[in-house]
């Protein structure tokens, strides 16, 4: 019988980059440029091949899984004169490893991976949004790029898990969502402290970002795919509710954060200090509340019109108060004492499943069945326009979202530390002069989006 010959085959670099997780150094860019990426018929030997940037020829990397689940070099080869033979030579040497058959490469790291979806609790006791993203075949997508993140994950306190499957899946989800921003943004991230949740550092530089959330009123209602849609405000609800409300709500969670005085712990003392808030307070609430979180922290809502020349004319309107009921709180949260300690507010109205579910998709993670589809509004750039722009598109392998995609980062004009703006270049950035707003907007900025998950029986894989 004729032995099957081994097969190379060509990896999609966003397919590579979910499994390769955080085992990519955030230093990689200063001394070499991944060029091609590889991977034998089930992925248990990876390949990459690089420019060396210093001496300008190419290096071969070989990975495989250690004992943690985490891909980890194990055999290299540089100084290669050409990329023809960095290739030929990986190729071989991929092949060679896949027949000894070998599955793990014990690399001495004792640490076992983080285990987020065996049931560490009973089923009634399981948050509605864990049970369905661990049991749901139409989130295996974001099931699979999470377990390949686990292996790499630090959980600080030990409640990570439990959390995750209970009453904290927001929080955590948010936290998983945001290491993932900040390892895609090439940064250095430490999590040696229980808070805050990140010190990242870069070029000498060094910013603490704390993750925070607007937790939900009542508990959420599980819903069976497609078959129901969440009841959406209107218009006019979305603004009344912007114009109070929501900022009462921001307030409260951040303002709770602020009475933590972070900037005094040691390990944060002279850095930049970010409080990373999202809105998980109702279904779908983050698609339209971050009018209503700019309003509140600088304490201005930006009115417009068209002059005789129909050129669009934005004038500002300070604020001073936020009040419903016998609730009233002072406006501009960047004005507060104390405030001048935190540096800038990132906001994403994406960090949800949906966020996992598209990444996983993109990077090949699919169920045969499942379309996903996706929906929503971004930045219009023409400076004479009022509304967004609509996109639409089916998310496959051809898809480049990023982590970064959708974020926000509302700076401090009074901050003690300003953060620096070369850390975090791929979001949008938005700082308050002259008494208005002034953003940077990346070239694609989506403000909210819906995913559909379509089920196609029969469909052909």
């Amino acid at each position: 019988m004729t032995e099957k010959p081994i097969e190379i085959r060509e990896l999609d670099v966003k397919r590579f980059t979910a499994l390769v997780s955080a085992s990519r150094s955030a230093g990689l860019e200063f001394y070499g440029k991944e060029l091609e990426w590889y991977s034998n018929e089930d992925e248990t030997i990876l390949g990459v091949i690089l420019l060396d940037l210093i001496d300008n020829d190419f290096v071969s990397v070989m990975l495989a899984r250690d004992e943690g689940r985490r891909y980890r070099c194990f055999d290299l080869e540089v100084s290669v004169p050409s990329i023809d033979e960095a290739r030929d030579q990986l190729h071989r040497s991929m092949k060679w490893h896949t027949g000894q058959g070998l599955k793990v490469y014990p690399q001495g790291d004792k640490r076992q991976p983080i285990d987020l979806f065996s049931p560490v609790v009973p089923n009634e006791k399981q948050h509605p949004c864990f049970h369905d993203l661990a049991t749901n075949e139409a989130f295996l997508p974001a099931r699979s790029i999470i377990s390949e993140m686990m292996p790499h994950f630090v959980d600080i306190d030990g409640t990570f898990v439990k959390e995750f499957q209970t009453k904290g899946f927001d929080a955590r989800l948010w936290e998983l969502y945001l290491n993932a921003y900040l390892g895609e943004e090439k940064l250095f991230v430490e999590r040696e402290y229980p808070s805050p949740d990140f010190i990242v550092r870069k070029y000498g530089k060094a910013v603490a970002v704390e993750a925070v959330i607007v937790g939900r009123r009542t508990v959420y209602k599980r819903r069976l795919l497609l078959d129901e849609e969440p009841r959406e405000p209107t218009v006019e609800e979305m603004l009344e509710r912007n114009r109070d409300e929501i900022p009462i709500k921001f307030g409260s969670s951040l303002y709770s954060k602020l009475q933590k005085k972070y900037w005094e712990l040691e390990h944060v003392k002279d850095k930049p200090l970010v409080f990373a808030i999202a809105d998980f307070h109702d279904d779908q609430s983050m698609l339209w509340t971050s009018t209503g979180l700019m309003d509140y922290l600088y304490g201005v809502h930006h009115d417009f019109y068209y002059d005789e020349h129909g050129k669009m004319v934005i004038t500002p309107q300070k604020i001073d108060t936020h009040q419903v009921g016998d609730k009233r709180i002072p406006s501009g949260f960047f004005f507060q004492p104390d405030a001048e300690n935190i540096s800038a507010v990132l906001f994403s109205a994406s960090g949800t499943i949906s966020k996992f579910n598209r990444l996983g998709r993109q990077a090949g993670f699919r169920h045969p069945e499942v379309t996903m589809i996706r929906i929503g509004t971004c930045y219009n750039h023409d400076g004479n326009a009022w509304l967004p722009k609509v996109f639409r598109y089916e998310v496959d392998e051809q898809c480049h979202e990023t982590w970064g995609e959708g974020l926000s980062m509302f700076h401090n004009p009074n901050a003690r530390y300003p953060v620096p703006r070369e850390l975090f270049p791929s979001i949008a950035h938005h700082r308050f002069e002259a008494g208005q707003i002034a953003s940077t907007m990346p070239e694609f900025h989506p403000f909210a989006s819906n995913t559909l998950l379509l089920r196609v029986r029969g469909k052909p894989s």
